[in-house]
C-alpha cells in the first residue's frame, strides 16, 4: 500500500507542514520508501517532482519541504511497491492532458491484473494505478467533453470508482487543476483550517506551527490524507465508498458510491 496527500487552497506554510510530515512515513516512521511525487497546480501548469529514493531520505523531498511554493491544488504520493518495479516511470502521480487541462491522478490500493481497455491513453509504467488513471481518462474522453457540466463529470467518475472499487483497493486523488476528486475505498481523513488558526502538531516529526502567525483571516485550507498527520488537531475521517469534490479548500459536493 502507499500513502496520499492532497492539499485544496493551501498556504506555503501548510503546504511545507503536511509535506514534511507525509515525507517522514517514507522510510523513516513508516514503510513506504519505494519512491515519492509530488505536483503543485500553478494555474493551469503543474509543477511537479519525482524520485525513487524513499522520501525521509530524499535531496529533493529537502529542496520542496524548504521552497515557499503556493498552490491551490496539490497532490503528494509515497510509494510502497506491490505492483511494479522500482523506477521513476511507476512513480506517482500521474500526469495526461485533457481538453486543455493537466489532470494530475494517485492511487493507493491494488487491483491485481487489472488492463484498462484500448484507447487513446496508454500508461508508460506497469503499475495498476497508472493503467487505471488512463482507463478513467479514456471513459471521459469517449463519454464526455470539454463542455460537459463538472456535475455530469463527477458522476461518471463515481460509477467508475464504485466498478474498480470492487475489484480491489481504490483509495483515489484526481484534479484536473480547478477541483479535486476525492474517493475513500479503506482509508482516508481530511481537514480543514480555517480562521480562528492555530497551533498543529506533527505525528511524524518533532514540529509545531503556529498557523495564526503564517495566515490571514481569509484563508481556507484543506488536507486530505491516508492517515492523519497531527496528534492535536480533530480529523474527519472517510467512510468507505464516501466521495468528496473538494474546491478552493470547500467541499462543493460529496456523496456515497459503496462498493456493492
Amino acid at each position: 500500500m502507499c500513502e496520499l496527500l492532497a492539499m485544496s487552497a493551501n498556504t506555503p506554510t501548510d503546504l511545507c507542514f503536511s509535506f514534511t510530515g507525509l515525507t517522514r512515513r517514507g522510510g523513516a516512521t513508516g514503510p513506504h520508501k519505494d519512491g515519492w511525487g509530488v505536483a503543485f497546480y500553478e494555474g493551469k501548469g503543474v509543477r511537479a517532482f519525482h524520485d525513487v529514493d524513499a522520501s525521509a531520505n530524499s535531496r529533493i523531498a529537502e529542496v520542496v519541504q524548504t521552497s515557499p511554493i503556493k498552490s491551490e491544488v496539490a497532490i503528494c504520493h509515497i510509494r510502497q511497491a506491490n505492483v511494479g518495479e522500482i523506477c521513476l516511470a511507476n512513480t506517482h502521480p500521474f500526469i495526461r492532458e485533457l481538453w486543455g487541462r493537466y489532470w494530475v491522478c494517485a492511487h493507493n490500493g491494488q487491483i491485481t491484473g487489472f488492463r484498462p481497455a484500448p484507447g487513446y491513453y496508454e500508461p508508460v509504467g506497469s503499475t495498476d494505478s497508472e493503467a487505471l488513471f488512463c482507463d478513467i481518462l479514456n471513459d471521459l474522453r469517449r463519454d464526455c467533453d470539454r463542455d460537459t457540466a463538472t456535475e455530469v463529470i463527477v458522476g461518471r467518475l463515481v460509477e467508475l470508482a464504485r466498478v474498480y472499487a470492487r475489484q480491489g483497493v481504490f483509495n483515489l486523488l484526481l484534479s484536473n487543476g480547478d477541483w479535486l476528486f476525492t474517493y475513500c475505498s479503506t482509508k482516508m481523513a481530511s481537514i480543514t483550517r480555517r480562521a480562528p488558526f492555530g497551533p498543529a502538531r506533527l505525528k511524524d516529526a518533532d514540529v509545531i506551527v503556529d498557523f495564526e502567525s503564517e495566515t490571514t483571516p481569509d484563508d481556507v485550507v484543506s488536507v486530505i490524507v491516508t492517515e492523519p498527520l497531527t496528534t492535536d488537531e480533530i480529523w474527519d475521517i472517510y467512510q468507505p465508498g464516501e466521495w468528496r469534490l473538494w474546491r478552493q479548500g470547500e467541499v462543493i459536493m460529496q456523496g456515497s458510491a459503496g462498493s456493492d
